[in-house]
């Protein structure tokens, strides 16, 4: 794309990065963000708490399958894998759901 439209990469970089931060802070703020030609997308609160509360029961279960002594080399090393991207998820949500169960 910097090619064709001869516009430096780092120019092109900058600009998509800006439109996203402020596609993320519009959700932020006002719980949806509409995209021209894309169309309108909403933070649905009531999913986010059910989605949140099903991770934190899908950690729990991993962290119990850790527990078992029987389990192989490889299993282990994919079920912390699986632990880490659940994580991921429920560090990305809990601010968004701690904010909504204070406004329920």
């Amino acid at each position: 794309m910097s090619i064709n439209m001869v516009i430096s990469e780092k120019i092109i970089d900058a600009v998509v990065t800006h439109q996203f931060d402020s596609a993320h802070d519009a959700v932020n703020i006002h719980k949806s963000v509409e995209i021209s030609g894309f169309g309108k997308f909403l933070f649905n609160t009531k999913k986010a708490i059910t989605h949140y509360n099903k991770l934190l029961a899908i950690e729990q279960a991993y962290k119990n399958m850790l527990l078992d002594e029987n389990i192989t080399p490889a299993k282990r090393d994919a079920v912390e894998l699986k632990l880490k991207i659940i994580a991921n998820s429920i560090h990305s949500l809990k601010p968004k759901t701690n904010e909504l169960k204070s406004d329920i």
